[in-house]
């Protein structure tokens, strides 16, 4: 009941911000602070990941929950008292495609608990001003959605040509000094805010013990930074692109982000040429860089097949190309470098995990591949679907033949142990809702 009881409270607490910050664009929260007490932390908790990594300090979920009673009471007791010190963030590397690694802060558990009940006071506030066109990290958005919505949106404008772009370390280069400002123009409450530039300013501990203090980014992995990212962007990206960008165009014009990534789509060249360019200085104006190598302008029209390309987002390519009735239509594919990481991610995993019991392997195999049907399984992209099945069940067949001397399985024998386990052949999962455009 206490559980309960202290969930419904916050809830009640976040829609009080959610109406006033829809009704009063203008308005500035004072008593943000004084919310993260004890009933809130406590429902904040149960909402962290029982399995997460520990941070710098090795506390793990189950030992706070020991003595929670006890913990929450200290730590509001510090926030009181103004107290409380972030800790260090430790860092881990996690292969990104390529050759490249992708850096992940771990932030201790006291850190996580705080940030989540920060993000969610955030999100109540700026959910009411995020733009249709920000999809990354918000609730009831996902990547396959804007995927469908992108799709829509290109299939029915009037779009020529389209931006494909890319900010360069952008989680490591937000600007601590542009990010309280943008915070200020709706927080008003000093100690809140204190808070959070305590974390923007947390030291990072590297995998080789060295201790860093970086002057700008936070922490990719914190759970506050997906909403300050989009905090960030709204005002970088999202804003200029509504307010200026589309006042000066000659035609139609579309931005999709998620995230980091984002899409330009315009029906007007020189459109599309002037946004690129005005891109690089507004970007620069608030401490960030376009990728260069993932950033480009390309023709792209339903009306001028030839010449045409492709653009990559969200793990999709989007392609144009003539139906069988030679209609153009709006192909979403898998792309191809994605496909083969996957296919090489499932090789690795069978290889590494072959010696389990059958019945743990195959439950591995069902959950991935189900996963990737549930994600790719679009309209259009059963191709790119069977071939990536093909391989996994033959890497399986191949893997699961080492196990002994002696072949286990016969080809008519494994297909019947794929029945047996329930494997789930390729799959469209995508139903056809009503359109949804930017």
């Amino acid at each position: 009941m206490r559980t309960r009881w202290t969930a419904t409270y916050m809830q009640t607490s976040l829609r009080g911000i959610a109406n006033r910050a829809r009704q009063d664009k203008k308005a500035r929260f004072r008593d943000l602070y004084r919310l993260l007490n004890e009933e809130n932390l406590r429902g904040c908790f149960y909402r962290l990941r029982k399995s997460a990594a520990p941070g710098v300090d090795q506390v793990t979920f189950t030992e706070y929950e020991r003595e929670l009673d006890a913990n929450l009471a200290n730590l509001v007791e510090r926030l009181k008292r103004k107290r409380y010190r972030a800790k260090l963030v430790r860092r881990k590397y996690i292969p990104k495609g390529g050759g490249k690694l992708r850096p992940l802060g771990i932030p201790a558990l006291e850190d996580k608990l705080l940030q989540g009940a920060a993000a969610q006071l955030l999100t109540a506030i700026y959910e009411q001003d995020f733009l249709d066109c920000s999809w990354g990290y918000r609730p009831n958005r996902g990547p396959r959605e804007a995927g469908r919505v992108l799709a829509d949106t290109l299939f029915r404008g009037k779009t020529g040509w389209v931006v494909e772009a890319d900010i360069r370390g952008f989680f490591d280069n937000i600007s601590h000094a542009w990010m309280m400002r943008m915070l200020r123009e709706r927080i008003e409450d000093k100690a809140f805010l204190r808070l959070i530039e305590k974390w923007l300013k947390a030291g990072v501990l590297e995998e080789d013990g060295k201790v860093l203090h970086p002057a700008t980014g936070t922490p990719q992995g914190g759970i506050v930074s997906p909403v300050l990212a989009n905090i960030y962007l709204h005002y970088v990206l999202d804003l200029w692109f509504d307010k200026r960008v589309q006042k000066v165009n000659r035609g139609q014009a579309y931005l999709m982000r998620f995230a980091d990534d984002f899409v330009g789509a315009f029906q007007c060249r020189d459109d599309a040429e002037r946004f690129l360019r005005e891109l690089q200085e507004r970007l620069g104006k608030f401490g960030l860089q376009v990728a260069e190598d993932k950033t480009r302008l390309l023709r792209f029209s339903r009306f001028e097949l030839e010449p045409n390309e492709a653009f990559g987002f969200l793990g999709f390519e989007f392609r144009w190309v003539k139906s069988r009735h030679g209609k153009p239509t709006l192909r979403r594919r898998t792309q191809p470098r994605k496909l083969c990481a996957s296919i090489r991610k499932f090789a690795e995993w069978i290889e590494a995990n072959r010696h389990y019991r059958v019945t743990e392997v195959m439950q591995g195999v069902r959950s991935r591949l189900q996963g990737y049907w549930n994600y790719y399984g679009v309209r259009g992209n059963m191709r790119s679907l069977s071939k990536l099945y093909y391989y996994c069940i033959r890497l399986l067949f191949k893997w699961l033949n080492r196990r002994s001397q002696r072949n286990s399985y016969t080809w008519d024998g494994f297909k019947a142990m794929l029945n047996g386990f329930r494997i789930p052949p390729p799959q469209i999962v995508e139903r056809t809702p009503e359109p949804v455009f930017l």
